[in-house]
């Protein structure tokens, strides 16, 4: 290998410190939601008077353990999982008489399934007690619907190519150049890897799908000089006030939630981007707004407050804020420290009713597979969350949390739901399942499981590509 290529394949120190940081984070993340996934477990077991042999945080070979009573803990190689060791879990293990009521195969059903069912709970438990936390220090939390990210086209740039063509609001987007589109995720990738060539978009509109050719506009990146930002005009949000925050700039202001926002000085308003761009760009400036309220316009001054905020450089900057929140995508404003219980609560389980629809949707072939991703994407976004502050990583990891307790509750052989659905059928038919049934459906589940992770590192590596 020759100078060149050896620099042309090589990593430079900010790529490799930019990687060490990314992976820092995901171990952290990680790290969490496995403890507790296996700590819901553990203290399941020791309740109903389970031996726990190990308790570890990953797989493979150990790096280093410490014992405690009859527990050894371990922390493994593999930080892609971990796993409890009981004692008596294997059916096959002779269990002294006097020893049963400490072995995990001798335990009732009820027990056994309390046991594994702890897992996928305390993932539940911990995305509460992080929500709760947030709205408890004055976060508010997103907490969207699905209708939020399907791709239905609710404003349009006047004049832009989507425009041009003949989009019309109300349109929902099905296609981008034969690629399925399910989220506005999805096209805006679509978009973006265009690169300024036409498209041929699908929409359905009135029952009736409609093909348009379309050609992207291009404008500068300030972040990436050499990679221009292509938009078609399509947005997802109106410039509508869904919600006003006490106490900020927007209510002082005399805002009111469904007020349209028509003008912001001389600039006419379309979208919700175009009206935060204008706001972020005036901290502690006064500005005028036209807004339409019922049928009647009226103008209002406001002044954003200044807030410094850091992007996923490093860099920090100052912006301006009004405390105004979007129509139609639910968001749960802090209230008061008694409330919090309650609305972090109410954020668990419509986030569990998202992801819950979300899976669905994904074995009914409504939203594409490509949306799976592995170890790299959650590393990623491990590393954007943690760099725009702890509220952030906080908040992903009580999403990702709820995404590890729904998926380990899916009746597949290996994962916690897939030992529920044994224990389900041995209630039906009063004895266990065949020891030939078991290994056959535990070694399907295993093939299956493993498809799903080499897909979704596929799909990681596609993503890295584009």
């Amino acid at each position: 290998m020759n100078l060149t290529s050896f620099m042309f394949w090589s990593l430079s120190p900010d790529a490799i410190f930019v990687f060490a940081q990314k992976m820092w984070w995901f171990l952290i993340v990680l790290g969490v939601l496995v403890a507790f996934h296996e700590y819901g477990h553990f203290l399941a077991a020791r309740w109903v008077g389970v031996k726990v042999l190990k308790f570890s945080i990953g797989f493979g070979p150990k790096l280093f353990s410490r014992t405690v009573g009859d527990t050894e803990y371990l922390v493994s190689a593999v930080p892609l999982g971990g796993y409890v060791k009981m004692y008596g879990e294997d059916d096959t293990e002779v269990v002294p008489h006097e020893e049963q009521r400490h072995s995990f195969t001798h335990q009732s059903l009820p027990n056994k399934s309390l046991i594994v069912a702890a897992g996928p709970g305390f993932n539940f438990l911990l995305t509460y007690i992080l929500f709760t936390g947030l709205l408890a220090s004055g976060s508010p939390l997103f907490v969207p619907t699905f209708e939020d990210i399907t791709p239905n086209v609710q404003a349009i740039i006047p004049d832009s190519p989507a425009a041009k063509a003949g989009i019309h609001i109300g349109d929902r987007i099905l296609h981008a150049n034969d690629l399925e589109i399910s989220t506005y995720g999805e096209l805006s990738d679509a978009i973006m890897n265009s690169h300024g060539r036409s498209m041929t978009i699908d929409v359905m509109r009135d029952e009736q799908m409609k093909t348009f050719l379309i050609t992207p506009t291009s404008t500068p990146n300030p972040k990436s000089p050499d990679e221009p930002i292509y938009s078609l005009g399509i947005e997802a949000i109106p410039p509508l006030v869904g919600g006003v925050m006490p106490d900020t700039p927007a209510m002082k202001a005399g805002l009111l939630a469904g007020d349209r926002i028509l003008e912001i000085g001389d600039q006419l308003i379309h979208t919700w981007r175009q009206m935060t761009e204008i706001v972020r760009g005036h901290p502690d400036e006064a500005i005028q707004l036209i807004v339409q309220r019922g049928e009647q316009t009226k103008t209002l001054s406001i002044t954003p407050a200044a807030e410094e905020v850091t992007d996923e450089d490093g860099k920090t900057e100052i912006i301006g804020r009004i405390g105004i929140r979007v129509q139609g995508r639910a968001t749960i404003a802090p209230s008061s420290l008694l409330r919090a219980p309650l609305d972090g609560m109410l954020a668990t389980w419509k986030w569990c009713e998202l992801t819950v629809i979300g899976v669905y949707k994904l074995l009914t072939g409504e939203i594409s597979t490509k949306n799976i991703g592995g170890p790299v994407m959650i590393a990623t976004v491990s590393g954007e969350h943690a760099e725009q502050g702890i509220t952030s990583l906080i908040f992903l990891i009580a999403i990702l949390s709820i995404n590890l307790g729904i998926l380990n509750l899916l009746p597949i052989p290996v994962l916690d739901g897939g030992h529920l659905f044994f224990f389900a059928c041995e209630a039906i038919l009063g004895r266990p399942l065949g020891e030939r049934a078991r290994e056959v459906a535990q070694q399907v589940g295993l093939v299956l499981l493993l498809c799903i992770m080499v897909y979704a590192t596929w799909n990681d590596v596609s993503r890295l590509l584009q």
